[in-house]
């Protein structure tokens, strides 16, 4: 997977995606929204298996108690957590259908570095061309098509070089 002005492109297809709301940054910190720059892998695949079928047989299920620890001083920083949590964290299973297919990427993980930066994931966008917290995002067919062939270790390459390519801004 490669990271291209024009979208995502991998196994010879191109994918338009949404970055983060700041662009690509090769500076990563916690809540910059920015998509991080350099080479990543995929570490997991999550779904929601009362919304979508297992996308491919490595895939965990998303429950009620997934959480994702956002909390900089916690040791849990960037890893998934159950609930109870009394640190910030994101829910796994979201009301709305943006986590309902997550991949994961080793960006700051799993030796987390306080501040560096969570829960760098791909998953289905609010829409085409509004930004993200940080992650990359797809439409849903796209997301599924993706999850369905990538593998724990498929390399994500984000170029520094876009950096200097300003983020699409969401329309009003």
């Amino acid at each position: 997977m490669v990271l291209t002005p024009q979208g995502l492109r991998f196994m010879g297809r191109l994918f338009p995606c949404s970055i983060g709301r700041n662009g690509v940054t090769a500076t990563k910190h916690e809540g910059d929204r920015s998509t991080p720059a350099g080479l990543h892998r995929i570490t997991g695949l999550w779904y929601r298996p009362d919304r979508l079928a297992r996308p491919a047989p490595w895939a965990r299920s998303i429950g009620p108690g997934d959480l994702w620890c956002d909390d900089p001083a916690h040791p849990a920083y960037n890893h998934h957590a159950r609930a109870p949590l009394g640190a910030s964290h994101e829910r796994l299973r979201r009301a709305d259908p943006l986590y309902d297919l997550i991949l994961t990427t080793d960006w700051n993980w799993p030796c987390a570095i306080s501040g560096a930066g969570s829960a760098i994931f791909l998953h289905q966008w609010r829409r085409p061309g509004y930004g993200t917290e940080g992650c990359i995002g797809f439409a849903r067919s796209h997301l599924r098509w993706i999850a369905g062939r990538a593998v724990p270790g498929t390399r994500l390459m984000v170029p520094a070089s876009l950096a200097q390519i300003p983020a699409a801004r969401p329309q009003p």
